[in-house]
């Protein structure tokens, strides 16, 4: 595998994070080496839920939203769950930050749900996306193509459909940011 060391990746999440969607990729961009920061809307411990019905572990932030500098990372992980990315959508910072990893056309990679930040942040007219079924129509709406795939890989944008997909959309992103620090 590919020295990721130098790698920094942000990852925005607030309570209703899908367990799986945040621990699972974080531990796999941490094995890579990866230097991750998670921000929220405060630091105060988040709580995250199984498949939207049960109590998750919960995490405490790093930062909040407002201290983050995009130009400090190479990449952003936005996971999925139900009331994380809804919440989330209501941030300014949160559509901000998205908003300014597009356009500095750095790796942004969401999972599930969390396309919802991408159809708010206005970024996927003209892209190939998935997400979460019920997020499809969304995302259609607002100008993206849809595929139904473990991982959909369009330029910088890498979105996966659920937590069945992790192992994949993990894999797409170690394997971008590998791409992206050999080009640096």
């Amino acid at each position: 595998m590919a020295d990721l060391s130098q790698a920094r990746v942000l990852m925005l999440a607030t309570d209703g994070f899908e367990q799986d969607e945040l621990f699972k990729p974080r531990q796999a961009l941490l094995d890579a080496g990866v230097q991750l920061t998670l921000a929220s809307i405060k630091t105060d411990a988040i709580q995250g839920v199984i498949h939207d019905s049960e109590k998750g572990d919960s995490i405490t932030p790093d930062i909040t939203l407002d201290q983050v500098d995009t130009d400090d990372y190479d990449a952003l992980v936005l996971p999925g769950g139900v009331g994380n990315p809804d919440k989330m959508r209501l941030q300014d910072r949160a559509i901000e930050i998205v908003t300014e990893f597009m356009e500095d056309d750095k790796i942004v990679a969401a999972i599930c749900h969390a396309p919802w930040l991408l159809v708010e942040a206005d970024v996927v007219d003209g892209r190939r996306v998935t997400s979460w079924p019920s997020v499809r129509t969304d995302l259609e709406n607002a100008g993206a193509e849809i595929a139904d795939e473990q991982v959909v890989v369009d330029g910088n944008l890498i979105t996966s459909r659920k937590p069945d997909d992790i192992p994949a959309f993990n894999d797409a992103i170690i394997q971008a940011l590998t791409q992206e620090l050999a080009d640096a």
